[in-house]
């Protein structure tokens, strides 16, 4: 269902994969971007990336399940993260690494920014899944 691509004559990526394809006819899920709020809209992790990483992780998951998928069904990601320190992005990368996101490796950019939408928000990420005939 999806073939994930290492390209042998690029630098291999630590934990991801540099292309992901799912072939024709397959069920894809293209999410909005996760973010650290709790269910009553509150900002979980103020000022602590690592847990803001955590809580938008479990957002996807919820994301994922509502849509028939999961954590290891997604192809691709946009990691946004703010901050322009590399140690900063690493620790939010290390997250993404335990949650299960990269067992595939999939596809997935890293990125520092200046700001996200809300108040406070440190971290976000948007997703592609497939949504697997059964689970």
């Amino acid at each position: 269902m999806i073939k994930r691509t290492t390209v042998p004559s690029l630098f291999p990526p630590p934990t991801y994969s540099h292309a992901s394809v799912v072939e024709a006819g397959t069920k894809l899920a293209f999410l909005a971007g996760s973010v650290p709020l709790d269910a009553g809209g509150k900002l979980v992790g103020e000022g602590d990336p690592v847990r803001q990483a955590e809580q938008v992780i479990a957002n996807l998951g919820e994301q994922l399940g509502a849509v028939g998928s999961d954590l290891a069904h997604v192809v691709s990601t946009d990691v946004y993260v703010v901050s322009s320190e590399p140690a900063v992005l690493s620790a939010v990368w290390d997250v993404v690494e335990a949650s299960g996101l990269s067992s595939g490796p999939h596809s997935s950019t890293l990125i520092g920014v200046a700001c996200l939408g809300y108040t406070g928000q440190l971290v976000e990420i948007t997703a592609t899944a497939v949504v697997p005939e059964h689970l």
